[in-house]
């Protein structure tokens, strides 16, 4: 297993340029994924956000080779040197699990039932360690589950799926995502379905298994708090392509899509007072019959006639380092969601009024 101290700290270590993948039904193309770039430098952790259906699973499916064969998939995605979409799917298991590993949103469709936890950390150790005895394996396998935050490792490593908790499923493939020490984790929704509590320690369990390994991150979430607490870089993806890119820094506090902003505007915020939140209505379109220009365009606010006519470019906004798709992304330069889209809850007021009221009734009455 490579040690996190013996990698080299500088240079990409995940490379994806222009990957479109697109699937064939009976009702036409589903254009999934449109033309996704980033690079992943090593160490880093990058956010990828946005709604249901915006193309982030079926993005990070592609880069491990995971998607069905029916998928057509262009572009490039590059692991170091290596180019994956020209690998055979056997060559592809060398690098999941060594090079690339990645946690899934379900932890009971990751796991096998009929096999114990233990077992299953084993076989991935064993899988790309084979001249690693079956007793070591299984002393590791308890390290790791230890490493995660699972009590009582000993007894744990031979419990089953069906007999863990949700958040410890989720350890358990946690675990099994850093056995081998890989490059480059891809955790897809992993908090997803758990209570808060147990969100923020999957969360920490996450961020143990990269300082052991030295891995970067790509970190899949529709929750903006969670890429605030531990990413890098975010990307934001809509209709199959990201429209923004930048810091956390450039996402959160100076975004130049109307998109990001919306997003941020419904996130309720504790260190602002008696800020209303910003919902975007309508929903996102079908990746079928796209029509031209801006796919944002129907539920943005700031809808003008090039909107609907040419999709806006990703290009620099501001810093080289922050990019927007948007024709007018100057003009958000210090906007608020609030000033651009419609603020929810205008009779929250008289509500409000009507709550004391009820509470204190007028003299007099009983």
């Amino acid at each position: 297993m490579t040690a996190a101290s013996d990698r080299n700290e500088t240079g990409a270590v995940l490379a994806v340029d222009d990957l479109t993948v697109e699937f064939p039904t009976e009702d036409g193309i589903v254009r999934a994924v449109r033309g996704v770039s980033y690079r992943l430098e090593r160490r880093e952790s990058l956010g990828i956000v946005g709604e249901s259906g915006s193309g982030k699973s079926v993005t990070a499916l592609a880069v491990m080779g995971l998607l069905p064969a029916t998928a057509r998939v262009r572009g490039s995605v590059r692991f170091e040197d290596t180019e994956l979409l020209a690998l055979s799917d056997a060559r592809l298991s060398d690098f999941r699990g060594s090079g690339l590993a990645m946690i899934f949103q379900d932890p009971m469709t990751s796991l096998n039932p009929v096999y114990s936890a233990g077992y299953q950390i084993v076989e991935t150790l064993r899988r790309h360690q084979p001249d690693m005895t079956a007793r070591a394996a299984r002393e590791r396998a308890v390290e790791l589950l230890g490493t995660v935050g699972i009590p009582s490792p000993e007894r744990r490593v031979d419990a089953y799926p069906h007999e863990l908790s949700g958040g410890m499923r989720q350890r358990v493939v946690i675990a099994i995502a850093m056995a081998n020490a890989p490059d480059v984790i891809i955790a897809d929704e992993p908090t997803t379905a758990l209570d808060v509590t147990v969100q923020a320690q999957i969360l920490d369990a996450l961020e143990t298994a990269r300082a052991e390994t030295g891995a970067a991150l790509i970190l899949i979430t529709h929750d903006l708090g969670v890429v605030a607490g531990h990413a890098d870089r975010v990307a934001v993806m809509y209709a199959g392509r990201i429209i923004e890119t930048g810091s956390v820094e450039d996402i959160f506090y100076t975004p130049r899509m109307p998109y990001t902003l919306g997003l941020l505007g419904s996130l309720p915020r504790l260190d602002r007072e008696e800020e209303r939140l910003t919902p975007i209505t309508g929903s996102p379109p079908s990746l079928l019959n796209l029509p031209p220009g801006c796919p944002f365009a129907p539920r943005c606010p700031m809808r003008r006639n090039v909107c609907d006519e040419t999709e806006p470019p990703l290009r620099p906004a501001g810093r080289s380092t922050h990019l927007s798709a948007c024709h007018f992304a100057e003009e958000l330069v210090n906007t608020g969601a609030g000033e651009i889209f419609e603020t929810a809850g205008a009779d929250i007021d008289a509500l409000t009024r009507f709550a004391d009221t009820a509470q204190s009734p007028e003299e007099g009455t009983a």
